[in-house]
């Protein structure tokens, strides 16, 4: 079994797929950072979810999301290697989720405190790391090539998770 430390990152730089290094604290690093810490809170929501369509649909998210992160952890090198990227047909995908879930949950009534229930809190949770990492992804674009579809899909995913929260809080 190999260790899972190599002690190239000790002094805080990190590689890049594609072999460049990157500062650990670099926005780079913080955007896919970012997105590796949505993805985990998707999972906790997931792990008490019930709705098994929900919780197909969360899978679905997740793997799009690693697809994300591995574009943002990557170079210009490693681009090159990537056998999928976000599409459009992600964000319509999103669409969708919003516009069901929205159906399903009725018409917005105000802001939602959250806490209804653990599964839509930590929806909530989700949502606002979302939203982090759409703001450090556009901060990242001012420095760094970054596709609009990443910044459409960590939009849309966004309100996906509003809308997931409130399908939960009305159940």
């Amino acid at each position: 079994m190999s260790k899972i430390y190599t002690r190239t990152g000790d002094k805080g730089a990190t590689s890049l797929f594609g072999g460049s290094r990157a500062e650990k604290d670099s926005l780079k690093v913080e955007a896919y950072g970012t997105i590796d810490e949505l993805i985990s809170n998707m999972g906790a929501a997931y792990s008490f979810m019930e709705d098994e369509k929900l919780k197909a649909e969360i899978i679905d998210i997740q793997k799009k999301l690693f697809v994300l992160g591995a574009e943002l952890a990557s170079d210009e090198n490693g681009m090159k290697y990537l056998r999928e990227l976000i599409q459009q047909s992600d964000i319509d995908i999103l669409e969708k989720i919003i516009d069901k879930y929205m159906e399903k949950a009725g018409p917005f009534k105000g802001f939602v405190t959250p806490g209804k229930n653990r599964v839509s809190a930590m929806l909530h949770v989700a949502r606002t790391v979302a939203r982090r990492a759409e703001r450090v992804i556009i901060t990242l674009g001012r420095e760094d090539e970054v596709r609009e579809e990443v910044k459409k899909y960590v939009n849309r995913l966004s309100d996906a998770l509003y809308a997931m929260a409130r399908f939960e809080e009305e159940r």
